[in-house]
C-alpha cells in the first residue's frame, strides 16, 4: 500500500481520538490528506517585541520571556487562568478561558518560552487571551523562523487542545519521518517551461517557507499541478465519452428543416446563432453522442436554435424533448414552439406535473408508437412511465435547475444515449466554464436578435418613487405594461409576505381601478392561480404585475417594457439580470428601474453600478464570480467540482488558462498518456483513480 494513504491516526503523536476530531472537522483522513492541508495565510515569526515597545492596536506579536506566576480566578461564569509573563524587565498577563486544567499541567514556571497571539489592551495595560507557546529550546530547533503558516481551524479543535503549534509540529513531524514523500506528478518538459520547482520541495516550502520567494514558488508550482490535473481529467472524459459511447447519426438534412428555414422563421438568424447550429450539425452528423452547452444571453434566440435541431431529429426519423424545470416555463416553451410550427405537421405534446391522467396514458402511447414528435415538460418527462419509441435529442433548459442524476434519467430512455443540448441564460465566465463544464463542448450566442434595444437601467432611490409612478403611468398610456418585482428570501417568508402585499396595496392606491388592473403572484399561491394571473397579464387583461422572483426564469411578454425591482441591494447580481431580461422582448425601448435604500453596503453598491454600467451577461458574470465566489454561483449541486485545495480560479485564472492549454495540447500529441515522458501523467492518474480521495480532484 502506498504509505500516504496511511490513516492519520498512525502518525506520531496523533492517536484514534485525535483523529477522529481531524477527520470530523477537517476532512483529513491520510497523510495524503495532511500534507495537502494547506495554510490559508502566513505570518512574519522573525521579529520579537519587548513588552514596553507593543503597538497599541490588536496586532499580531510575538515576545521572549518566562512565566513568573501562575493562577485560577474565579469569575461570575467558571474560571480564568491566568499568567505573569516577564520579558526581563516589563510584566504582561497571559490568559486563558478554558481548557485550564491541560494548560495549567503544562506551564512551567522560570522556563525561557516564545509566546505568540493577538494582543489585547484593557485600561492601558497589555494581554494576550490563549497565546500559542513554545519554548525557546524548541523555538530555535524548529523548521523556518521567517514565515509560519497558518491553517483553517475550529471552535472545537481549539478547545480539544488541536491548536495552530499542534497541527504545524503533525506535518513537521510527518514530512520529517516521510524524507521525499512524492515521486515527481508532472513532466520535465512542463516544469522547466514554468521553471517549477520539485514537488517535494514545494511540499516543503508551503508548510515551512525560508522567505518569500521560496513561498511563492511553492505555492505556483501547487497551483499549476492542482488546475493542470483538474484539466486533464476533464478532457479526457470528454474524449473518452467521444471515443466510447456511439450516438445517433443523423445523416441529412430535409424537409422539416429546410421548410422552416425558408418558410417559417419568423426573423433573420444572427450570425451567432448560424454559427450555433452549424457546431451542433457537425457533433450530430459524426456518430458520436453529442454533450453541447449553449448559453446566451436572456433573448438572445436559443429556443428557436433548439427547434431548428429538434426538426433535424425529425427530418432523421428521431424523437425529441425538451425538459424546463418549472411548469409555467414548460407551458411557455409548448406554446411558442406550437406556434412557430404551425402547420408543418410535426406533432408536438406538453407533459407536466398537473396532466391529467387521461391525458398521461394518451401521450405514453402516442410516444411509444412514435406517433409524437416532440415532448415538452417538467421532471415529469424522466419518469420511468415515460417511454419513447425512439428518442434522438435530450434538450435540457436552464441546466443548474437539474441535479446530475436526473440528466442521466434522461440518458438511459435508449440503449443508445440521444443527443443531449444543455441550454442557460445564467451566462458563465469563462473561468468557471473550463472548471465545471470542462468535459461539455461549448457554444455560446452573444448577439441578441435583430431590433431589440438595448434595456436602459436606472438605479433610483425609495424617496424618487412619485417621479418613478408618474413615470409608470406614461408608460401605462402607451399601452405598455409594467412588472414589479419584490425580494424573497426563504428565512422570512413572513415579513418578505408582508413587504409584499404593503407594496401592492401602495400600488393600488396610485393606481386605482377600475382605471388600471393589477395582478400579484407570490410563491404561496396555488398554481392554478398562479396561472390565472398569469394568464392575465399575458392577455393584457392587467398593466401591472406585482410579484416575488417566480417570475424570474423564461416568462415572455413583448409588451412588457417596464422592470421596477423593489429593495434591489437584496438581489444577486445574476438575479437581476435574469429579471431584467423579462423585459425588452419586444420592439420598443425598455427600462428597468432598480429602487433602493440610501443605506447601500459597498457590494450592493458595486452590484447595482455593474447592472447599470452593462446589460452584457457575461461582463455581469465576471463581477459576480469576483463578488460571491464560484461555489455560491454554481449552487450545491455543481459547487462541488470546485473545491479547490489551493487555486482560486477568479485570482489565479491566468494559471487555469495555461493549464488547459497545456493538458490540451498534451492530449493531441499523446491522447492516452503512453509517451515515456508522459510517465508520471499516467502514473499520477492511475493513483487518483484508486484512492479518490486525493486532493478532491475527482469530482
Amino acid at each position: 500500500m502506498d504509505v500516504l494513504q496511511t490513516p492519520i491516526e498512525y502518525l506520531k503523536g496523533v492517536g484514534p481520538s485525535r483523529a477522529n476530531l481531524l477527520k470530523q472537522e477537517l476532512g483529513l483522513h491520510t497523510f495524503q490528506d495532511l500534507l495537502h492541508f494547506f495554510p490559508h495565510r502566513y505570518i512574519d515569526r522573525s521579529t520579537f517585541f519587548k513588552i514596553k515597545d507593543l503597538p497599541k492596536n490588536s496586532s499580531e506579536i510575538q515576545i521572549k520571556g518566562e512565566i513568573i506566576k501562575i493562577q485560577m480566578i474565579q469569575q461570575k461564569r467558571g474560571k480564568r487562568l491566568l499568567a505573569t509573563f516577564s520579558d526581563g524587565e516589563n510584566q504582561m498577563e497571559l490568559v486563558w478561558f478554558r481548557g485550564h486544567q491541560w494548560i495549567k499541567e503544562s506551564l512551567k514556571l522560570k522556563v525561557s518560552y516564545v509566546i505568540f497571539g493577538r494582543l489585547n489592551w484593557y485600561s492601558n495595560r497589555p494581554s494576550m487571551p490563549h497565546p500559542e507557546m513554545e519554548t525557546l529550546e524548541n523555538f530555535d530547533k524548529g523548521f523556518s523562523k521567517a514565515l509560519q503558516a497558518v491553517y483553517p481551524s475550529t471552535e472545537k479543535l481549539l478547545s480539544k487542545g488541536i491548536s495552530q503549534r499542534i497541527i504545524i509540529k503533525m506535518i513537521g513531524e510527518l514530512l520529517a519521518s516521510l524524507k521525499n514523500p512524492f515521486t515527481e506528478t508532472l513532466p520535465e518538459e512542463l516544469r522547466s517551461k514554468y521553471r517549477l520547482i520539485a514537488k517535494n520541495e514545494a511540499l516543503i516550502n508551503i508548510h515551512f517557507p525560508k522567505d518569500q520567494n521560496t513561498l511563492t514558488a511553492a505555492q505556483n508550482r501547487l497551483k499549476y499541478e492542482e488546475l493542470f490535473f483538474i484539466q486533464l481529467q476533464l478532457l479526457m472524459k470528454n474524449l473518452q465519452r467521444k471515443q466510447k459511447i456511439k450516438g445517433f447519426e443523423f445523416e441529412k438534412v430535409g424537409n422539416h428543416f429546410n421548410y422552416f428555414f425558408k418558410e417559417k422563421l419568423p426573423f433573420e438568424l444572427t450570425e451567432a446563432q448560424k454559427r450555433v447550429i452549424r457546431e451542433i450539425r457537425k457533433d450530430i452528423g459524426n456518430g458520436q453522442q453529442m454533450n453541447r452547452l449553449l448559453q446566451g444571453d436572456v433573448g438572445s434566440g436559443k429556443t428557436i436554435v433548439a427547434l431548428m435541431v429538434m426538426l433535424i431529429a425529425a427530418d432523421n426519423g428521431f424523437q425529441s424533448c425538451l425538459m424546463a424545470p418549472t411548469e409555467i416555463l414548460a407551458k411557455q416553451h409548448y406554446q411558442s414552439l406550437k406556434d412557430m410550427i404551425g402547420d408543418m405537421g410535426i406533432r408536438i405534446a406538453l407533459l407536466t406535473g398537473s396532466s391529467k391522467k387521461a391525458e398521461r396514458s394518451q401521450l405514453a402511447t402516442q410516444l411509444e408508437s412514435g406517433e409524437l414528435d416532440i415532448l415538452i415538460g417538467t421532471h415529469a418527462v424522466i419518469e420511468d412511465k415515460v417511454q419513447f419509441k425512439n428518442l434522438g435529442l435530450a434538450v435540457v433548459d436552464e441546466q443548474h435547475r437539474f441535479g446530475v442524476a436526473q440528466r442521466a434519467k434522461l440518458w438511459r430512455k435508449n440503449s443508445i444515449p440521444p443527443h443531449v443540448l444543455v441550454m442557460t441564460a445564467t451566462p458563465i465566465p469563462r473561468t468557471l466554464a473550463m472548471s465545471v463544464y470542462g468535459d461539455l463542448d461549448i457554444s455560446i450566442i452573444d448577439e441578441l436578435p435583430p431590433g431589440r434595444k438595448k434595456v436602459k437601467t436606472l438605479h433610483r432611490y425609495d424617496s424618487n418613487r412619485l417621479k418613478i409612478f408618474k413615470f409608470m403611468a406614461d408608460e401605462i398610456k402607451k399601452g405598455r405594461q409594467i412588472y414589479i418585482v419584490y425580494p424573497l428570501i426563504q428565512e422570512s417568508e413572513k415579513m418578505d409576505y408582508k413587504d409584499l402585499m404593503d407594496g401592492y396595496e401602495s400600488i393600488s392606491r396610485a393606481f386605482p381601478s377600475p382605471h388600471y388592473q393589477i395582478s400579484i403572484v407570490h410563491g404561496q399561491m396555488p398554481a392554478k392561480d398562479k396561472d390565472y394571473e398569469m394568464g392575465r397579464f399575458i392577455k393584457k387583461q392587467t398593466q401591472i404585475m406585482v410579484a416575488t422572483t417566480v417570475i424570474e426564469v423564461g416568462v415572455n411578454v413583448p409588451n412588457a417594457s417596464v422592470m421596477v425591482i423593489e429593495s434591489a441591494e437584496r438581489f444577486g447580481l445574476s438575479q437581476l439580470h435574469q429579471l431584467r431580461g423579462r423585459v425588452g422582448r419586444g420592439n420598443d425601448q425598455s427600462y428597468c428601474i432598480l429602487m433602493s435604500s440610501h443605506k447601500l453596503s459597498s457590494e450592493a453598491k458595486t452590484r447595482l453600478e455593474t447592472m447599470t454600467a452593462s446589460t452584457d451577461g457575461f461582463k455581469i458574470a465576471e463581477v459576480d464570480l469576483r463578488l460571491r465566489g464560484p461555489g455560491d454561483l454554481m449552487g450545491t449541486q455543481q459547487s462541488g467540482v470546485l473545491q479547490l485545495k489551493i487555486a482560486d480560479i477568479i485570482k489565479d485564472n491566468q494559471w487555469l488558462k495555461t493549464a488547459r492549454s497545456d493538458a490540451q495540447e498534451l492530449l493531441r500529441e499523446d491522447q492516452h498518456l503512453v509517451a515515456q515522458k508522459n510517465t508520471p501523467l499516467r502514473q499520477t492518474l492511475a493513483k487518483m483513480k484508486a484512492y479518490q480521495n486525493i486532493w478532491n480532484y475527482i469530482s
